[in-house]
């Protein structure tokens, strides 16, 4: 009967069990094949025991570390303003939207779900933020365009909002003389830390990832983002490589290491992310199912 009861407990350990570890060593092999030597990856294939450990793909990556070490600089700085105040925009647009008394309240909601369905395509987008706001080559081109807010984070932070802030703690606020902002920044905002916390890592993860500015909107390599400046080496590396024939090009696969290569820029471009998580791990759940709830 015990081993009955505790069946169902034990499943689920077992899956959690292997749902880690089919996450865990997907991204140990990455840093397994980054540290093997090329030839003996393409003699051996992909292993957790390299055969011969050698750290060639990091010397050719950090061959210029000055230029690694500023496109970190530039993706920090974009990802920490970047995050701040999109997490600000969007708390101050989805906080009005959730109040029952704000009289535009369906028409805002309307608006963000349209946005969320709905775009101008491609070149009016590229042609408003290079012709009218004139931000290519600025590192607002890195934190503006498509990240700053969205229409998904907004109607989970406005949901919260509807869903966990009592109106009962507003109203007592307002008849004691808070004004509006003081309740927002006070009471509302101290009040939704889990959703924010939330919000905050999806806007992370996305400023830290995000290459796709960097190749429509910079041409400088000074604000290239470690993204984008690892993809455009591994892009360089192809190029070289294909337009090359014969015996060159036998020589540059044995003095290239190309594969691991490829996985030495996932190590480099996934780690400092990583440390992030943490600290957003204890408000993660709450927000989620709290904020997912529909309001």
């Amino acid at each position: 009967m015990t081993l009955l009861k505790r069946s169902p407990q034990f499943i689920i350990h077992l899956f959690f069990v292997l749902y880690v570890a089919a996450t865990v060593f997907p991204l140990l092999l990455i840093f397994m094949v980054s540290i093997t030597e090329e030839k003996s990856l393409l003699r051996n294939g992909y292993s957790f025991f390299p055969e011969i450990i050698d750290f060639s793909a990091y010397v050719y990556l950090f061959y210029d570390s000055s230029t690694i070490i500023n496109a970190y600089g530039v993706t920090i700085f974009v990802t920490v303003i970047g995050t701040v105040c999109g997490l600000l925009l969007t708390a101050l647009f989805a906080y009005p939207i959730s109040r029952k008394d704000f009289p535009l309240r369906k028409a805002l909601t309307f608006y963000v779900f349209f946005t969320m369905l709905f775009n101008g395509g491609l070149v009016p987008w590229y042609l408003v933020y290079t012709n009218v706001l004139n931000i290519n080559n600025t590192l607002l081109a890195l934190i503006v365009p498509n990240l700053l807010i969205g229409g998904f984070n907004v109607l989970i932070m406005r949901t919260f909002f509807t869903t966990t802030i009592p109106p009962e703690v507003i109203e007592s606020a307002s008849m004691d003389g808070a004004g509006e902002l003081r309740i927002f920044f006070q009471i509302v905002l101290r009040l939704s830390l889990p959703v924010m916390a939330t919000i905050g890592l999806f806007m992370t993860l996305a400023y830290w990832n995000d290459w796709y500015n960097s190749l429509i909107y910079i041409n400088d390599i000074d604000m290239y983002s470690i993204q984008y400046l690892l993809n455009k080496t591994l892009t360089d590396i192809q190029v070289v490589l294909n337009q090359t024939t014969g015996a060159l090009q036998s020589q540059l696969l044995a003095s290239v290491p190309t594969e691991t290569v490829r996985m030495a820029m996932a190590v480099v471009g996934l780690g400092p992310i990583v440390l992030a998580y943490p600290f957003f791990q204890r408000y993660i759940v709450q927000g989620m199912t709290v904020g997912a709830v529909k309001g």
